[in-house]
């Protein structure tokens, strides 16, 4: 039986998760009204430089600006480059794939975690987590539908940019355990201004966006920040066993919105697939949990 106090939790990290699928989702759209436009390295830089003043307003208004401390600059390095690559590739693929297989495939990162883990972390990989990485990647491969008409590139691309959101949340685990989230945040931005601002430059020349175009920079640099702002408040409101399903409901969410603004078929294997790979994250989240509980 439920608490007053556990449904206020689940009601409070359901508003939260409402913010981060419309910020999600809203990313997806300006990507797309972006890239004829833009490269995706010019989106990124564009991206992290208004990500940066975001940053330094919010930390200044908050008086958490202290917080900021130039530690550990070479695993930040490496998890920013991780991050900066996923996302990168997440753009891209954002151009070549419906946006419901994107969703679906960006849903592996947790699957790609559990090995990660096991090999720089030293965790230990449990018959229930083999069981999960297993069920993981047999929805991936429905999703993927091989032998249908798919486009390989996009779909190499949207795994491969799983790969490296999940590189991302293993370094930023290491991160926490001695760097604050404002820290965190600062240098995921400053770093990958700088980072899109090479790549973007790299033959000589960035597009500086039409005017048309801004107010879709904009969003996608602003709803990237809200976004993983409303995924962490929920988890930290709520366990993860209540937030993963709610993160689930990113997929049917885009997949309306494919299918209503670009015509895109809601196809009953994407979503077959999916449900596969939120079983087997759901899988590795309970039996966590349970061995929480026994500590």
């Amino acid at each position: 039986m439920s608490t007053p106090g556990s449904t206020s939790q689940a009601g409070l990290a359901a508003i939260w998760m409402t913010g981060a699928i419309l910020a999600f989702s809203s990313m997806a759209v300006a990507g797309r009204a972006v890239a004829p436009h833009l490269d995706t390295f010019e989106i990124m830089m564009y991206r992290s430089f208004i990500g940066s003043v975001l940053v330094v307003v919010i930390g200044g208004a908050l008086g958490r600006l202290v917080d900021i401390a130039p530690r550990r600059l070479g695993l930040h390095l490496a998890r920013n480059t991780c991050h900066f690559t996923g996302q990168n590739l997440w753009f891209y693929a954002l151009t070549l794939i419906p946006l419901a297989q994107l969703f679906a495939l960006e849903f592996t990162s947790p699957i790609w975690v559990m090995i990660l883990a096991a090999l720089l972390l030293g965790e230990k990989l449990t018959r229930i987590r083999v069981l999960a990485v297993a069920l993981g990647f047999a929805g991936a491969l429905i999703v993927a539908n091989p032998g249908g008409e798919s486009n390989g590139l996009g779909l190499t691309l949207a795994a491969a940019s799983a790969i490296g959101f999940a590189g991302s949340i293993v370094l930023t685990k290491l991160l926490t355990r001695t760097e604050t989230t404002m820290s965190i945040l600062f240098w995921l931005t400053v770093m990958q201004a700088g980072m899109g601002l090479v790549a973007a430059g790299h033959d000589g020349a960035i597009t500086w966006p039409p005017l048309i175009v801004w107010p879709w920079v904009i969003l996608i640099g602003a709803a990237g920040l809200f976004a993983h702002l409303c995924l962490t408040r929920a988890l930290t409101i709520a366990p993860a066993v209540l937030v993963v399903p709610m993160d689930f409901l990113r997929l049917p969410a885009i997949a309306i919105v494919g299918a209503r603004f670009y015509g895109e078929a809601l196809n009953p294997l994407v979503f077959a697939g999916a449900l596969l790979i939120f079983a087997a994250n759901f899988m590795n989240v309970w039996a966590d949990r349970r061995a929480a509980a026994k500590v």
